[in-house]
């Protein structure tokens, strides 16, 4: 990992995300040390990730209103249709503004923010989906010295994305799911 203290995850999915996300949010424990925000590309209508991701997971998961606070041991859920930002005092924004890649909420918003903010101590994963939203947020990572971790395009439900963010960023780490849960759980543990 490049970044020197951890202090965020940042993770993008699209189609596939549920699969994915069901596979890695379990495995993180009650007082796990990082917030994770996560963008899911759903459309504009209520979601039912927060009562699916909460059934399943020891630590909190929610959608965040505008302004509140980032805290550890929380899955943020970007609500469908506002885009999830992070603001420099590490508090969550939420926008209406354009869709990005025919997405709101957009990966490549919220990982652009969050790598202003967090800088190095940032980690980016981008899991399966079928566009390339989070190939530019996850470049924005990297520059700002963070780490990016990508589901293997081989084994994901859909490739583009994985593969997209590969292709701006050759060094990030092509894991698997299993892998992608062993790297964050670290993080908890370093």
């Amino acid at each position: 990992m490049s970044g020197a203290s951890p202090q965020a995850v940042v993770i993008g999915a699209s189609a596939g995300a549920v699969q994915a996300l069901s596979h890695i949010l379990p495995r993180l424990p009650a007082d796990y040390p990082l917030p994770l925000l996560i963008v899911v590309h759903v459309p504009d209508a209520p979601s039912g990730l927060r009562p699916l991701f909460a059934a399943k997971s020891a630590i909190a998961v929610r959608e965040p209103e505008d302004k509140e606070p980032i805290a550890p041991a929380t899955a943020y859920l970007a609500p469908p249709g506002y885009h999830l930002l992070v603001e420099r005092d590490r508090s969550i924004a939420l926008s209406a503004d354009e869709p990005v890649l025919f997405s709101r909420p957009s990966i490549d918003v919220l990982f652009e923010s969050a790598a202003d903010s967090y800088g190095a101590d940032l980690v980016g994963v981008v899991l399966t989906g079928a566009n390339e939203d989070g190939a530019r947020g996850a470049a924005a990572v990297v520059a700002a010295g963070g780490t990016v971790l990508v589901e293997e395009p081989a084994t994901a439900y859909a490739a583009a994305m994985p593969a997209a963010a590969l292709a701006r960023c050759p060094a990030a780490a092509a894991l698997s799911l299993d892998a992608i849960a062993d790297r964050l759980l670290k993080l908890g543990t370093s």
